[in-house]
């Protein structure tokens, strides 16, 4: 359209909408002030929005209501709480689960938030809260009311009040409550969003129990850009181009939940035994100062005859099963459950933990799964391979509340995957697959059963099972009664160091509530007699606590001490890892030779021999990984008040040295074993060489990191001459890294392969760092890095062979490269510095980033195989 047109058109498009606007605002009939004679009318007065209307205005007979902690009323979509009055500035505890996600998205199950809360009403508005209990005092002390006055409640939300029932109760709407992000209630962080869109969100529904209230609402994400790959090498100038957006809905549970109305009493925390705990500051002590105090977290459980050594509870803990869990699996998540009992008879309740299946309407017609009276076990139907078991406490006392456990498909594959690596060479049920039932069962048993320990309060404890003697746990007469790791709540599977020739039953390759669990449990659920205070519990309590110091195996980490040997994740007979992982290697030496009988048969691809052989190096990085520990480790135990003695002692220089010795004959020299042509033959041709490379780089960053580096010097400010030193720990890699620098023979490729890349780890170790940190050991590696260089200089100098020549000279540029600032850079980090035999969040972490970078499997970047 021509541009004269165009502004004709424009204008009378304006002069258009401006008549119709005018006709808008212009009445069709003069008002009646505008009629001669007439008196002016005053205009009407608009309603007060602020004001409450009638009860039955907002609250219609077609509203469907339920009657439960507060009264819920549902009509045309909206949501009202009507809150008794009695219920207001009552302390509630709100929590905020993600109960399914978009696809490829963390966990469905999540719990976000938990935060006590309460409903205050002021001036026809009610403000939704949140209490901390961050800063307490005794009431019966002048500071008390200080104390309670410096604390503030943060208001997260006002609604305004629509109506009040018969008895003054409040009337709110509910839906911004549940609709908006309130506070941290909120599963941005989950999903990675960059905001909510209140458009694409809404309440869906709500239930109301006698103590608590649920309401599932839709949340709807706008997503945040996804970043670029870390490390990626981008031209000068680049910009990333413009990125479609992206959403995830989100379905979100919110239970409020009444909490109890007597306080139970709590048990003081003491970290030389392992429980959960809330924290709080108390300025009501006599020691002169703020006391940071923490209660355990544990169930409420009384006797029902307070007299007797052994009685029923008068609640048990009780949890229901899924009614979604493979029926297979039932009675041993039954029996994984139950298994605890044992250890709760020891602190006096018979029959205190049970499981149960959801029961019918008939059975149980006010059972709902959805209400928080009810802990569960849910089976969730998702690829991750994991579980975990997470409580509700009351921050008051450390009371729990509920408990539910979720139980994510994919752990049966996780499981087979362990077993068989682990257990594959001394047990023939594990030598086909698949599994059977049976075994399938009990290992499901086994992970119910630590899941459980979660749910009762316990946390991890890696530091128990390094107390037994390495050599006992092949012998059937200890496994019997002792098991091969004291307590269920370790990282450590199943007994892979038992060899073919031990003859041991295959029950006892599982591990099972042990001496420390019985432990624990005695030491936080036992009824002490005449104590009516958590102050008067605290002798007994300190006496128990160092039966520690004659049973080592009753010892739980020790937060004051850095590098404890022992303290390593998926490890069996840590006391001595040298030995355990020789005997560890023979076995899966063992199973890697049978895995092509196993994993391939008739009408089945190679999918479970690639991953069961990725399974195999994640287990030997995890063994290796609990060697390298003990390069400047401490063997520790927690100690308190009177209790003499030390509590780190570093470990002899004779057995450091052991420990790089056994790296340097297990993976720094090539493992032939591990590159088994019956199975590589069927593999990527690269697949072997990666997952061998990456091993042995993980093993030489994770020797060489800084922390254990400045452990190696603080072992020679005690020990002098005595210390293993960083110096000799690079020395004694040299000897093993670059071994043909004697002699004639010429570096294999799989060598000089290795050889490049422990150079690019030095360049690492000495160029990646904080200014402002300081790193003794660089100058370490700078003289020995001056070192190699001498040495790679000579030996091309010498070598015959053109290919030898130019491997060595290689070598020799890229060590003056690392030791030019202009040319350090050389060298980029491939791999992001992960430790063998070190877990990450999840209780059952699966395949290693670091074991699998590299490797092209559309699953294995998914980011859910760890």
């Amino acid at each position: 359209m021509p541009s004269a047109w165009r502004l004709k058109a424009l204008s009378a498009a304006a002069l258009l909408a401006c008549g119709l606007a005018a006709q808008a605002q212009t009445p069709a009939t003069p008002p009646a002030s505008a009629v001669a004679g007439a008196r002016p009318t005053p205009p009407a007065a608009a309603p007060d929005a602020a004001e409450p209307k009638a009860y039955d205005k907002v609250i219609t007979k077609d509203a469907s209501t339920q009657a439960g902690l507060f009264t819920l009323h549902e009509q045309k979509g909206k949501f009202y709480f009507e809150i008794p009055k009695a219920k207001l500035d009552q302390n509630l505890l709100m929590v905020a689960t993600a109960k399914s996600v978009p696809a490829n998205t963390d966990h469905a199950g999540r719990a976000l938030n938990r935060d006590v809360v309460r409903f205050v009403l002021r001036n026809h508005k009610v403000y939704l809260e949140e209490i901390s209990f961050a800063y307490q005092g005794d009431p019966s002390r002048a500071i008390h009311s200080a104390v309670e006055r410096s604390q503030r409640a943060t208001v997260l939300a006002v609604v305004p009040v629509e109506a009040y029932g018969k008895d003054g109760a409040p009337v709110i709407e509910v839906s911004k409550l549940f609709t908006t992000e309130v506070g941290d209630f909120t599963a941005r962080p989950l999903v990675r969003a960059a905001g909510l869109d209140s458009a694409r969100s809404y309440l869906d529904k709500g239930r109301a129990f006698p103590t608590s209230l649920r309401m599932d609402a839709v949340h709807t994400y706008t997503l945040a850009p996804q970043p670029l790959p870390p490390g990626l090498p981008l031209p000068p100038g680049f910009q990333m181009p413009p990125q479609p957006v992206r959403s995830g809905t989100v379905d979100m549970a919110y239970s409020i939940v009444e909490l109890p109305a007597q306080p139970m009493m709590p048990r003081q925390h003491d970290d030389r035994v392992g429980f959960f705990s809330t924290a709080h500051v108390d300025y009501a002590t006599d020691d002169h100062e703020s006391t940071r105090k923490r209660w355990i977290a544990r169930w409420r459980l009384e006797k029902k005859d307070p007299g007797a050594a052994l009685s029923e509870p008068v609640k048990p803990v009780v949890w229901y099963i899924d009614s979604a869990t493979p029926e297979f699996l039932v009675p041993y998540i039954k029996k994984g459950v139950e298994a605890w009992n044992v250890a709760f008879e020891a602190a006096g309740f018979k029959n205190a933990i049970q499981a149960r299946p959801f029961p019918t309407k008939a059975e149980d017609p006010e059972f709902d799964p959805d209400d928080v009276r009810y802990s569960l076990i849910r089976w969730v139907p998702s690829p991750v391979p994991n579980a975990y078991g997470p409580h509700l406490s009351d921050p008051r006392s450390g009371e729990i509340l509920n408990a539910n456990i979720v139980m994510y498909h994919n752990i049966l594959q996780l499981q087979r995957d362990w077993y068989v690596t682990q257990a594959g060479a001394v047990d023939k049920r594990a030598q086909q697959l698949p599994l059977p039932n049976d075994l399938m069962g009990d290992l499901v048993a086994y992970v119910v059963t630590h899941e459980v320990g979660h749910s009762l309060g316990l946390p991890h404890n890696m530091k128990a099972s390094s107390t037994y003697p390495t050599e006992k746990l092949r012998d059937p007469a200890w496994l019997k009664t002792m098991g091969h790791v004291p307590t269920l709540m370790d990282y450590s599977r199943f007994n892979y160091l038992v060899q073919p020739e031990d003859k041991v039953d295959t029950a006892l390759l599982f591990p099972k509530v042990g001496p420390y669990d019985l432990f624990a449990v005695r030491w936080g659920y036992s009824p002490i007699a005449g104590a009516t205070s958590p102050e008067a519990e605290r002798a007994t309590l300190d006496a128990w606590a160092r039966e520690q110091d004659s049973k080592p195996w009753l010892r739980f980490t020790t937060p004051k001490a850095e590098g404890d040997l022992g303290e390593n994740t998926e490890a069996v007979g840590d006391a001595d890892a040298v030995l355990a992982t020789t005997w560890g290697t023979k076995n899966l030496q063992r199973i890697v030779k049978g895995l092509p009988k196993m994993a391939m048969a008739p009408g089945r691809d190679d999918r479970a021999l690639q991953e069961l052989y990725r399974a195999v190096w994640g287990q030997w990085g995890r063994e290796l990984g609990h060697v390298a520990a003990i390069v400047g480790g401490y063997e520790t135990q927690n100690k308190h008040g009177s209790q003499p003695g030390t509590i780190a002692t570093p470990t002899t220089r004779a057995n450091q040295a052991r420990a790089v010795k056994f790296l340097g004959e297990q993976i720094l020299a090539t493992p032939t074993w591990a590159l088994e042509p019956t199975v590589t033959e069927r593999l990527p041709v690269s697949e072997p060489a990666t997952l061998l490379l990456n091993t042995q780089r993980q093993v030489l960053r994770n020797l060489l990191e800084r922390s254990r580096t400045a452990r190696l010097q603080l072992h020679e400010a005690q020990l002098g001459a005595k210390a293993y030193r960083v110096s000799d720990l690079l020395a004694d890699l040299r000897g093993a890294v670059y071994s043909e620098l004697q002699g004639s023979a010429a570096p294999s490729p799989h060598r000089r392969n290795l050889q490049l890349t422990y150079l690019g780890v030095l360049n690492e170790r000495l160029n990646n760092h904080n200014p402002a940190n300081a790193d003794d050991a660089r100058s370490a590696v700078r003289a020995e890095l001056r070192t190699l260089q001498a040495l790679f200089s000579a030996k091309a100098a010498q070598a015959g062979d053109a290919g030898a020549k130019a491997h060595w000279g290689e070598l020799s540029h890229s060590a003056q490269a690392s030791l030019d600032p202009k040319l350090a850079q050389a060298f980029a980090p491939a791999l992001p510095l992960v430790r063998p035999g070190f877990a990450e969040e999840s209780c059952w972490p699966g395949r290693e980033a670091w074991l699998l970078q590299g490797l092209s499997s559309e699953e294995d970047h998914s980011g859910h195989r760890h």
